[in-house]
């Protein structure tokens, strides 16, 4: 079945999952197939689990490692590992110039249509660890490679999907065990909430704003 975002004859994405290997085993693992399946099924790709299964355990390697998984439309399944680096215990933010717009469907599934979110994360300031997107209406969406957490005096929150963000592995993990709950975050905010970024390499960090000016990485 076709799907509506991805008419015939137009390039077609390519679906992503990035895990974590921590040195013995794959870290939500069943949390990124379960959202590799529901993205291919969204989009009309053809998926085998068991061969993505297959390929994923082939590896044996004794260091933690970024593993990233895409599979394109005809079900084709590519996997590339990386070591996973080293992070900063706090990373430096900055609000991206460049503003989403929430009712993009494309916002909210993992595919290698993210020009964008490529294009300012290498082109990311020294003295930056990310950059945070805002949508249209001034609500916090997400960072490059990051969901935004926060605490504005009502406990641990993080931005709706309604903002415009991606689902992402940890935030779905922390939502169904009540560590955190969706909550609209204002831009003007960002200077009073406590803040956090994070995502399933990762886990959760703790962030600081460095400046309230937007910054436009695209021009550095």
């Amino acid at each position: 079945m076709e799907s509506p975002l991805c008419p015939p004859g137009l390039e077609q994405p390519r679906v992503i999952e990035t895990l974590a290997w921590d040195g013995q085993q794959y870290v939500r693992m069943h949390k990124h197939m379960a959202r590799l399946e529901r993205t291919c099924a969204q989009l009309g790709y053809a998926l085998d689990e068991k061969h993505v299964l297959a390929q994923l355990q082939q590896l044996h390697v004794g260091v933690a490692l970024r593993v990233r998984v895409t599979v394109g439309k005809a079900g084709d399944v590519e996997v590339t590992n990386a070591p996973l680096a080293t992070s900063a215990h706090q990373w430096r933010i900055a609000i991206a110039s460049q503003r989403l717009q929430a009712d993009d469907p494309w916002l909210q599934i993992k595919t290698t249509r993210r020009a964008l979110y490529d294009q300012v994360r290498a082109a990311l300031p020294a003295g930056l660890e990310e950059i945070i997107f805002c949508n249209e209406r001034g609500e916090v969406c997400e960072g490059t490679i990051s969901n935004v957490f926060f605490d504005a005096g009502q406990g641990l929150c993080t931005p709706p999907l309604l903002s415009g963000l991606l689902p992402g592995v940890l935030r779905e993990e922390m939502l169904s065990t009540g560590a955190c709950k969706e909550a609209i975050l204002r831009q003007e905010l960002l200077t009073s909430a406590k803040l956090w970024v994070g995502n399933s390499l990762r886990g959760l960090i703790p962030a600081v704003l460095t400046s309230v000016t937007p910054v436009d990485c695209l021009q550095h």
